[in-house]
């Protein structure tokens, strides 16, 4: 990838479901795009390290530690490492996650 790419059209929805697309995977973290269609989620978990979220379309609820955040396109929050937590998109939602392993 050494194009400018928008990142609203490198990942698309589908009916029904969560998508993602890899964008990088290296030892030191990942960038991975999400869609997720209306009323579509992740359950609860943890990561053992610090996560950003860059929210690039839609709205969506996303809970750290039991507290429900809503974002929308052009936010962004930091799911910090080894705290419970989930998203719920509240319409199609499109977010960019950015994880980096702790050394």
């Amino acid at each position: 990838m050494q194009d400018v790419e928008k990142l609203k059209d490198m990942v698309a929805y589908q009916q029904g479901s969560v998508v993602s697309r890899t964008l990088i995977k290296k030892d030191a973290g990942t960038v991975t795009l999400f869609a997720f269609d209306g009323g579509q989620g992740l359950s609860e978990h943890s990561a053992p390290y610090d996560a950003l979220v860059n929210v690039i379309d839609g709205e969506a609820s996303i809970f750290i530690g039991g507290e429900r955040h809503q974002v929308k396109e052009g936010e962004m929050l930091v799911m910090p490492a080894d705290v419970p937590h989930a998203v719920k998109a509240e319409m199609p939602f499109k977010m960019m996650l950015v994880m980096i392993r702790q050394a």
